[in-house]
């Protein structure tokens, strides 16, 4: 398999030529906020390897939160960051990043403090780059390929079911399973339809993964009797801080939430950006640290079937810590509205919600950090729209089709290329057609 990764480039934005830097990235889209595929300055379209992609502008309205514990609010510089979701290795991708959209993102980072026209692009990258402290991928392996692939094979397929309804009537699932994969075998051997062998997996990514597995765990249970104790003194100390934590949850102005669902809803899928300061306190800073550590490595190595939990409407997501770990920035791309998107959670991962963003200043508060919490929606809903920040670019490789979709092409590819199919099986793949 190929697997994912991701890239972030995070830069301070020259104060002079911030409204040159949004022209531009107005200058990408076919709608607000909606990037068009082949636009001059980054054809997305062209990196066949790019799953979603955004440009943002990193302005954080709610800065001034941190008041409510008797802190001065820092100064923090507005930044344009730009990431994306990729199949392979993330240095290969941004160089050919450079070589194909050299000048766009010249034109684009010149907006940039400490960008000049005789910069490196490449170095320049690498070096404004973010690792994330959490990620999650729907589907670890399903390239951009084959997700393409495997939606024209699922269109292929019905298109010829419909145009021979008749001969396909009363007809057993087995047989039903034969016709098809004849069909498929002549559709791919006239090049109508292609479905590609997956890679092999990098030998150095399964080695690095199995340790990853297998390492973190261990250190744990290595370093447990000295974490135990000091789990429960801050454990203690975490419940004295829930108690008196302010809460900062006022309604939203409807201005800025009406400029925020301009930018949603126009197709099956969304973004998702959200930022704001950790509460102070090295019992705070360690918490999001500790849990970070352990969602990242649960959705690396348990929930990687299109599960986080059991939300089924992430594509990719990801947490990253900024400005010396004052600040966390949560972006996610997920399928459906806000609002279902949100109510998702509370139903089915309340507790893991609370778990991440308690550690958040003017979080709803929790009892020993998963109870409570998001439990009040209202609260909930105000506190995550008024830290939610509009993106100027969000380009997705395959509009259309939900994580539900991708997985169910995925089936119905993997049915179609099992020569026997008992009658159940046949019975429950020809469902999914």
């Amino acid at each position: 398999m190929t697997p994912q990764a991701s890239f972030m480039i995070l830069a301070v934005i020259d104060p002079q030529r911030e409204a040159q830097l949004r022209q531009l990235l107005a200058s990408m889209n076919h709608a607000p906020g909606r990037a068009d595929p082949n636009n001059a300055l980054i054809p997305f379209e062209q990196f066949d390897t790019l799953h979603f992609a955004r440009l943002l502008i990193v302005d954080d309205k709610t800065i001034d939160d941190i008041r409510v514990y008797g802190l001065t609010p820092s100064t923090y510089p507005l930044y344009l960051t730009f990431l994306g979701d990729i199949d392979g290795d993330r240095d290969t991708f941004l160089e050919k990043l450079a070589r194909f959209a050299p000048t766009g993102l010249r034109s684009i980072f010149s907006c940039c403090e400490g960008f000049t026209s005789g910069t490196d692009l490449v170095t320049w990258m690498k070096q404004h780059s973010c690792s994330s402290a959490a990620e999650y991928q729907n589907w670890p392996g399903r390239t951009v390929r084959r997700a393409r692939e495997e939606a024209a094979l699922h269109e292929a397929l019905e298109g010829y079911i419909k145009s021979n309804a008749s001969a396909f009537t009363g007809v057993p699932p087995r047989e039903i399973h034969a016709e098809l994969r004849r069909f498929i075998s002549k559709q791919t051997s006239s090049g109508q339809l292609m479905l590609s062998v997956e890679d092999p997996t990098p030998p150095d990514w399964s080695i690095s993964n199995s340790l990853h597995k297998v390492g973190v765990p261990l250190l744990f249970l290595i370093a447990s009797p000295i974490l135990l104790p000091i789990g429960l003194i801050g454990l203690v100390r975490l419940r004295g801080l829930e108690k008196t934590d302010p809460e900062l949850c006022p309604r939203v102005d409807l201005a800025y939430s009406n400029d925020l669902a301009r930018l949603e809803d126009h197709d099956v899928a969304n973004q998702f950006t959200a930022m704001g300061s950790l509460k102070p306190g090295t019992v705070r800073l360690w918490t999001a640290i500790l849990v970070l550590l352990v969602i990242d490595w649960f959705a690396r190595h348990i929930f990687t079937r299109g599960r986080l939990g059991r939300v089924r409407t992430i594509h990719f997501a990801r947490w990253v810590f900024l400005d010396g770990k004052k600040r966390v920035v949560f972006l996610s791309n997920y399928d459906g509205s806000l609002e279902s998107y949100m109510d998702d959670f509370i139903n089915k991962v309340g507790f893991g919600l609370n778990l991440v963003f308690s550690n958040g200043v003017g979080y709803p508060r929790t009892k020993f950090l998963i109870k409570e919490g998001c439990s009040d929606e209202r609260k909930f809903k105000e506190y995550l729209r008024r830290h939610q920040l509009p993106t100027q670019v969000w380009y997705y490789a395959y509009p259309g089709l939900t994580a539900v979709d991708l997985e169910k092409n995925g089936l119905i590819r993997q049915g179609l290329e099992s020569p026997s199919l008992s009658d159940q099986e046949a019975s429950e793949w020809v469902a999914l057609l």
